[in-house]
């Protein structure tokens, strides 16, 4: 049986069960933000790897290949940048609900911590990777049908008419909210954005 030399030795079993060398929650904000700012298709690994400030082996080591690294920004995004619509949800009237909602995507357009517009659009535009285009549904139809209950609730409850059609109405709010996401994205100020929300308020049916 051979032995290794005693210093070569030492070398390996440092690096086993070594630390990661950078913070999984920091890399992947950085890695969020590319695909924000870039889209699916237009994030390369380059890109990612460089913003991330890591090399490509760690990369895949730590969140598999680009469609895995995807998929947990998403899930990062969606509980973190947007973590507001869920709580806009829980607001005692629908119409306060869907203010909320509105208000919250016109004050991303100014938050300078992150890029202009949705992820969840930008992420999205000519996107060659079915599964990239099937997570980013997933998410947009998990918050569209979290809205339309919520609103179904509230026609039970009285908040809204009866011949109110809450998958309609829920439909409309997120069809708003996209199209304020793409304004901001195209340099709409925050201001811009609230005129589009108390327009798009006026047409909410009353209870």
């Amino acid at each position: 049986m051979g032995y290794l030399p005693i210093g070569m030795k030492s070398r390996t079993a440092s690096r086993v069960g070594r630390p990661r060398a950078f913070d999984p929650d920091a890399v992947l904000d950085r890695a969020m933000h590319v695909f924000w700012a870039k889209g699916y298709e237009g994030a390369s690994l380059s890109d990612l790897t460089r913003a991330m400030r890591i090399n490509r082996p760690s990369l895949y080591a730590a969140f598999g290949n680009k469609e895995q690294l995807f998929k947990k920004v998403l899930d990062r995004y969606m509980n973190g940048p947007v973590a507001w619509f869920g709580k806009a949800l829980a607001a005692p009237k629908t119409r306060d609900v869907v203010e909320k909602i509105f208000l919250g995507t016109a004050r991303m357009a100014e938050d300078p911590r992150i890029p202009a517009g949705c992820l969840l659009v930008q992420g999205a535009l000519a996107c060659g990777s079915a599964s990239a285009r099937k997570e980013v549904g997933a998410r947009r139809t998990a918050a569209e049908v979290a809205l339309r209950c919520r609103l179904q609730r509230a026609k039970r409850e009285g908040d809204l008419p009866k011949n109110a059609r809450p998958a309609e109405l829920a439909h409309y709010v997120m069809t708003v909210m996209r199209g304020m996401a793409v304004q901001s994205a195209g340099g709409a100020s925050q201001d811009q954005l609230r005129r589009v929300a108390q327009i798009a308020l006026r047409a909410w049916p009353e209870g």
